[in-house]
């Protein structure tokens, strides 16, 4: 079983902050696979499914965020998990909006979520980090992550949110590059994806189309012309 933990604050006023783009994350993967309804344990929402073999526990910690390691330490130990066992989805400054990266153990980097949950279970769990964008200065850094996101955002977000919950599977086997592939190609298409070739993989280019014969020519030059003469009687 897998216990995968969506970080964020509780409560409409925090909805929408890039701080709970974690909380998004979750939602999303509860609503695109089936998950049941949320329900309230652990000091948390939660909600049970499966992705693809893999039975799952997505987890909302409703402690508020400097607080989010009580909630995941409870609910890690009552189904008799190990840290292993546990994936976190989290908002990252150091990362540009929209990118993604799954990373294996490793420090808190100051997030006050993960150094909550660092200090209930250790640090030798998956944290997924989701890229939000620094505001430029730390002085900022409160303001910006408890600010709603932009409209300007809505597209990355909605296909960042689309990719995750496409690669959830993989998260959960344990297939973090397969995952990361599944979010680039929402956030990153390939090129050929774009509009420019529409034709499937591995089809043939049409060939040029031939030039059409009764389309006249330019005409020929005085010195074309007489080069020409001039060659009949070689």
């Amino acid at each position: 079983m897998k216990l995968i933990v969506g970080l964020g604050n509780p409560g409409a006023k925090y909805a929408a902050n890039r701080h709970n783009i974690g909380f998004m994350a979750v939602d999303r993967i509860a609503a695109d696979h089936g998950f049941q309804p949320w329900r309230k344990r652990f000091q948390a929402e939660v909600s049970e499914g499966r992705l693809g073999s893999e039975k799952v526990m997505l987890i909302k910690p409703m402690t508020f965020m400097n607080l989010s390691g009580q909630s995941v330490g409870e609910a890690m130990r009552y189904l008799k998990l190990t840290p292993d066992d546990v994936i976190v989805f989290h908002d990252e400054l150091d990362l540009a909006p929209g990118k993604c990266r799954v990373k294996l153990g490793g420090g808190h980097a100051g997030h006050n979520g993960l150094r909550s949950i660092h200090q209930h279970i250790g640090e030798s769990y998956t944290r997924v980090r989701l890229g939000i964008g620094h505001p430029g200065h730390k002085d900022r850094v409160s303001g910006h992550v408890l600010s709603d996101f932009a409209k300007a955002d809505q597209d990355w977000l909605d296909d960042l949110l689309r990719g995750i919950s496409d690669g959830a599977v993989a998260l959960a086997a344990g297939d973090g590059p397969g995952f990361q592939n599944a979010v680039a190609r929402r956030v990153a298409p390939s090129r050929n994806q774009g509009a420019a070739d529409t034709s499937p993989k591995g089809a043939a280019k049409p060939a040029p189309k031939p030039a059409d014969p009764a389309e006249p020519t330019a005409p020929q030059s005085i010195s074309e012309k007489l080069q020409s003469l001039a060659a009949r009687f070689k």
